[in-house]
């Protein structure tokens, strides 16, 4: 009898901390590096993953650099090579915490304060933007927007090309974390 109401404790326990977990492995993740009659330089990868911890308001994103696709191929293939070193440098990495965060809000459309380190390019920054976050059908759908620049995380840009780059490269985020 001990035993049973033991393993009912347990795996009641374990259920409950999941069920405060909400992950994707799909997320999107854009950037938009353009400018205006030039060029687009513009790329999404939908093999992102994201978990936000509804129990404390700690959200992290992890995304493979080579990963991200371009209309180009050849742009492709030099955003790895040249740009942001993929074979030394083969992730970003996102860790941080929503600061204003209220769970039992979490049902209607909410927006909130994000406060973190991005890891891109072996640099670590602080980031902070506001993130909106709803729960609806069994999942938090959560999107942001950011801006980065280059030259923050060591990424080089070449003087013959750099008119074509914008300096503030626009990041979007957006996933439907589902409970793990």
């Amino acid at each position: 009898m001990k035993k049973t109401f033991l393993f009912l404790a347990i795996f009641t326990l374990i259920q409950f901390t999941q069920a405060q977990k909400y992950l994707s492995r799909t997320a999107e993740l854009k950037f938009d590096a353009s400018v205006a009659n030039m060029v687009e330089i513009a790329a999404k990868n939908n093999k992102v993953s994201a978990i936000l911890d509804i129990a404390t308001g700690k959200f992290a994103v992890n995304a493979l650099i080579n990963e991200f696709k371009f209309k180009v191929p050849l742009m492709e293939e030099h955003f790895n090579e040249n740009y942001m070193e993929t074979s030394k440098y083969p992730n970003a990495k996102f860790s941080g915490q929503l600061t204003n965060f209220d769970a039992s809000k979490l049902t209607s459309k909410g927006s909130y304060d994000l406060e973190g380190d991005l890891t891109l390019h072996g640099v670590t920054k602080k980031v902070k933007t506001k993130m909106t976050l709803v729960l609806a059908g069994g999942k938090v759908m959560a999107n942001c927007n950011f801006t980065v620049h280059a030259q923050d995380y060591k990424i080089e840009i070449p003087s013959l090309v750099k008119e074509k780059f914008a300096e503030n490269i626009k990041v979007a985020f957006d996933g439907d974390l589902l409970t793990k």
